[in-house]
């Protein structure tokens, strides 16, 4: 059995096409206790996206309401939309106990571990940026103009990941990473 650690939060970041969404997703399945904090978003759900499940999807007005009486624990506008982590959320599930695991770009990284000084916050790199293209382009729906901007962001976010980040893992093999980023987490920000 493994030793459950004192690290209650953990964060995974990634720039678009890296592979972060399925990565929380097999994690929360192979760590019973590790919960899932669904964020907020004012974009519109993509076609395998369920309300509740991936993402809150809120309006505009909903949101900036939510922000201004401070209900995010971070927030930010990411590509024209605004995503935010709920803050009652995080302070329930810390309450209960149980370990989370939150998908963030790195700027919400960097915001969350403000709020919550001993978060672990994980990177999560593409094996190269001809591979993430290549990833980003077989997602429905993003025009030329949405790739070039997640492509130009996924060099800012990189250098993030490479200066302020705990950890940081070329996701190459999924199994291996998935393994990785396990190990980390049992050992409480460790590797």
């Amino acid at each position: 059995m493994r030793k459950k650690s004192n690290k209650k939060i953990f964060v995974i970041s990634a720039p678009s096409g890296t592979g972060k969404t399925t990565i929380a997703a097999i994690l929360r399945r192979k760590i019973p206790d590790l919960e899932p904090v669904i964020s907020c978003t004012t974009r519109k759900p993509r076609p395998v996206e369920k309300n509740g499940v991936n993402y809150h999807f809120i309006a505009r007005e909903r949101f900036r309401e939510m922000a201004k009486k401070k209900e995010f624990a971070e927030w930010a506008e990411v590509y024209g939309n605004l995503y935010g982590t709920p803050k009652k959320e995080i302070l329930a599930k810390l309450k209960k106990g149980n370990r989370i695991l939150l998908t963030l770009d790195t700027q919400g990284g960097i915001s969350i571990r403000r709020v919550f000084p001993s978060v672990v916050l994980i990177g999560i790199l593409p094996p190269s940026n001809k591979e993430q293209e290549r990833r980003i382009r077989n997602r429905s729906g993003l025009s030329e103009k949405e790739l070039g901007e997640r492509m130009a962001s996924a060099r800012e976010e990189r250098r993030i990941l490479m200066d302020k980040y705990d950890f940081r893992l070329v996701n190459i093999n999924l199994d291996s990473t998935v393994r990785k980023i396990r190990n980390i987490i049992d050992k409480g920000g460790k590797y």
